[in-house]
């Protein structure tokens, strides 16, 4: 008896440590989960620095890049206006982004400039991946139910964005450059629900 004990120990074991590593690999997201928190009005959304798939096997054609810039959205799922705080790590100092809602296709007509920040230097009570540049960006804002009803996903959600300042045109509302490997990309889709609407 208690040797079957063992063995099915073991082979619990052994299961784990082989389908674990095989799962994690499987997983979009590096610093943790885009989802919402509980069942509060808050959500998270994590933005990557992402990089095309060479290989173009899976799904999603972009991969998150290992060790790259990244940043955390915490937002609220519905309101009058989308009220958000964005902290970003890893940016070039000195350059200006914005933050957007970006609805498909090329060039993002009818998207939402949430708010722009320069990046800094981070300069007392750093933690290791502040060594770099960090910019922070809040805001309370009067976009509307996102995604709008001419994006591409709106079945699915809304895509955020950090990009250069110098790619968008708030005032034109579209995209007028892309430095893709200055961008920071939507780890998950989201949806808002413009409260003023209903």
């Amino acid at each position: 008896m208690n040797k079957k004990i063992i063995m099915g120990i073991v082979a619990i074991l052994i299961t784990g440590f082989l389908v674990l590593p095989a799962m994690s690999k499987g997983l979009k997201w590096e610093n943790g989960p885009s989802k919402q928190a509980g069942k509060s009005n808050i959500g998270h959304l994590y933005l990557y620095e992402k990089a095309p798939d060479p290989d173009l096997t899976r799904e999603d054609p972009w991969l998150i890049v290992e060790g790259g810039m990244w940043g955390k959205m915490k937002y609220n799922l519905s309101g009058s206006t989308f009220d958000f705080v964005f902290n970003g790590h890893g940016l070039p100092i000195g350059q200006e982004y914005t933050l957007i809602y970006y609805p498909d296709p090329w060039p993002g007509t009818g998207l939402i400039c949430l708010g722009s920040g320069i990046v800094t230097e981070c300069e007392e009570d750093c933690i290791e991946y502040d060594s770099s540049g960090n910019i922070h960006i809040k805001g309370s804002v009067e976009t509307g139910t996102l995604p709008i009803e001419a994006d591409e996903n709106f079945e699915n959600g809304a895509k955020i964005f950090l990009v250069p300042s110098s790619d968008v045109s708030c005032e034109e509302n579209k995209m007028i450059g892309w430095t893709e490997d200055a961008n920071l990309y939507e780890g998950a889709l989201i949806t808002f629900d413009d409260t003023d609407e209903q």
